[in-house]
């Protein structure tokens, strides 16, 4: 019979699933939506049992949809939206409170309080991360300080957290196992990036009890098997990662230095490390990228908060365009932006500048700019933070970076794809495959069960769709960056006030 993967995506907006072959092609996928919730301006939350139901429907329904049953699934692989933070009862298996989710800012002032004590250095140190609202840490802290009886429940061994993965992991197996993946943990600021173990200390700082905390297993095995879910035959859960870890594993980034790149509402950029953490020096963060075979590598990150996102605003919010897909035609009528900016700070600047207070800005315009000019600004702003992320990256790494791999919505924009490779001066390449994030949770499972041999075995089946190569001059590249860092310049004066 047959054999095929099934990767679990679980998103921050919709779950997904797709069935994947041999040759690391899709062979069907299904996709739904679920609730956002916001119960006050910076919260958000997302119901865990919602996430379950569509995680579990579409799973079904992506096997229906391929003409398959249950037998012909060797193994699943999951992945995650990451930081997303549950805590549900040991007994009843369910939720005490929504699932607050990586986006949600309810916490920034207890973080304020830990930089103002030094706490900070320590976190960090330990867990190559910045003390941000953003991880799983002071989501639970804040979950048993406000929910009736968290805290006591949790003294008493009643409750468990997990993120995603192993609330996925929870439900697929009927409540057999507890477990994440090292690359989920590395995403809590509970995790010891050295030791890859939860940190006594941490949790003393976030006063969380051990005994909820998930068992942390390597990237790629068989954590356990559903349990009477799809059907009576029970498949193997045998893969687990962090959407962009799983990413920089579906580009098969497999060997320092090598670099994705993600282009979605934000970017998010991941460079392969190798088997040592490097500690940023240049404001990025250093976390486990994967564990396979007992080899563990580490990866350093960067994110941009509004990549893809500024399309929308041009066509929801100014009007320019109508459909995302005419961005390009519209900024190919201008052979360039003419000196027009654009910084989208719309949520302030990410790395590597992390600067919250910074809005958005267009600098240069003159009588004659146009709205041809504005677009074009708006797709050279996406190109331009990601120089700022790799230049940081360079830097920690003491690398230069040759090649760029790139995945995401916005990677069909070869006008954009073009930009990038000339203001980098590297490689652009993008590959057939797009859907790079739910491949890499098949690779990891399909390797734990022997369905694809080894890493050999899919190095192979990867495969450029296109490649991009620079075609300008040096001293364009220079100028055009100059004026870009003045730009951002000014986004930082204008928060200063």
């Amino acid at each position: 019979m047959q054999q095929y993967i099934l990767a679990l995506d679980q998103g921050t907006t919709s779950s997904r699933a797709i069935v994947f072959n041999k040759q690391g092609a899709i062979v069907s996928l299904a996709q739904k939506e679920f609730t956002q919730i916001f119960p006050q301006g910076g919260w958000v939350e997302h119901d865990a049992n919602e996430i379950w139901s569509t995680q579990f429907g579409v799973a079904a329904e992506a096997i229906t949809k391929a003409g398959l049953t249950v037998e012909n699934i060797a193994a699943i692989g999951i992945t995650n939206q990451r930081e997303t933070t549950v805590v549900w009862d040991k007994q009843t298996g369910l939720p005490i409170y929504n699932a607050i989710v990586w986006q949600d800012k309810r916490t920034a002032a207890f973080c304020d309080t830990l930089k103002a004590a030094g706490t900070d250095k320590l976190i960090q140190q330990k867990t190559g991360l910045i003390v941000d609202a953003y991880f799983s840490a002071t989501k639970i802290k804040w979950i048993l300080d406000n929910v009736t009886g968290a805290r006591n429940s949790a003294n008493r061994g009643e409750l468990c957290f997990g993120t995603i993965d192993s609330w996925l992991l929870w439900n697929l197996t009927k409540g057999q196992v507890h477990a994440t993946d090292i690359s989920n943990a590395s995403r809590t600021m509970l995790c010891n990036i050295y030791t890859l173990d939860w940190d006594d200390e941490l949790l003393e700082i976030f006063d969380i009890p051990r005994n909820m905390l998930p068992v942390i297993r390597s990237s790629s095995e068989v954590y356990g098997h559903t349990q009477n879910i799809l059907s009576a035959h029970n498949i193997p859960i045998a893969g687990m990662a962090g959407d962009q870890h799983a990413a920089l594993f579906g580009q098969m980034c497999t060997q320092p230095g090598m670099v994705k790149n993600t282009y979605g509402t934000g970017c998010f950029m991941l460079m392969n490390t190798g088997d040592k953490p490097v500690i940023s020096t240049n404001n990025l963060l250093t976390t486990v990228a994967w564990q396979v075979n007992g080899v563990t590598q580490y990866a350093l990150e960067g994110s941009v908060f509004i990549a893809g996102a500024i399309i929308q605003w041009l066509r929801d919010s100014l009007g320019i365009i109508k459909t995302s897909a005419e961005v390009e035609q519209l900024a190919r009528k201008v052979k360039d932006s003419e000196g027009v900016y654009v910084v989208p700070a719309f949520a302030g600047l990410g790395a590597p500048h992390w600067n919250q207070h910074a809005r958005g800005i267009i600098t240069g315009l003159t009588r004659g700019s146009n709205s041809a000019h504005i677009a074009r600004a708006a797709l050279d702003s996406i190109a331009y933070q990601t120089m700022d992320v790799l230049k940081a990256m360079e830097a920690d790494a003491g690398i230069s970076i040759k090649e760029l791999r790139v995945d995401g919505g916005a990677t069909v924009n070869d006008l954009l794809m073009q930009f990038q490779s000339n203001i980098l001066n590297t490689t652009v390449v993008r590959p057939v495959i797009t859907e790079t994030t739910a491949l890499g949770a098949a690779y990891l499972a399909g390797l734990a069960v022997g369905y694809w041999e080894n890493m050999d075995a899919i190095q192979d089946q990867w495969q450029a769709d296109k490649k991009f190569t620079s075609n300008m001059e040096n001293e364009e590249r220079a100028a055009l960056t100059k004026e870009w860092q003045r730009s951002v310049r000014a986004a930082k004066a204008w928060a200063e006030g």
